[in-house]
């Protein structure tokens, strides 16, 4: 290894000039997915849930068709599922994005 060098001629200060730059793409990226919504339905779309790239559920919206008192555990059934799409959605959404960062990197599931 040369002094003060790493492997590949690659020195600790732009090294460190490309973590700091990473960091702030990184950030960027972050608060662009705050504004970036998925959706997620089922039952035929009886029942949609709205999140953000936070995984912070927005909405969730119920057809009045689906609200059997005689069924509550069927709608909450369903309830359950509509979030957990949504949230595997954005998982999803915040996979693609931050992959774009790391992508060529060589650091797979980094995030």
């Amino acid at each position: 290894m040369a002094r003060g060098g790493f492997p590949g001629g690659m020195n600790m200060n732009n090294l460190m000039k490309q973590a700091k730059k990473m960091q702030e793409q990184m950030m960027k990226v972050q608060q662009e997915l705050e504004e970036k919504t998925v959706e997620a339905s089922v039952g035929g779309g009886v029942v949609t849930v709205v999140a953000n790239g936070k995984k912070e559920i927005l909405e969730i919206n119920i057809k009045p068709e689906v609200v059997d008192p005689d069924d509550v555990e069927m709608l909450q059934d369903l309830i359950i599922a509509a979030v957990n799409e949504a949230t595997r959605k954005a998982d999803e959404m915040i996979q693609n994005e931050m992959g774009k960062l790391t992508g060529g990197m060589g650091m797979p599931g980094l995030f």
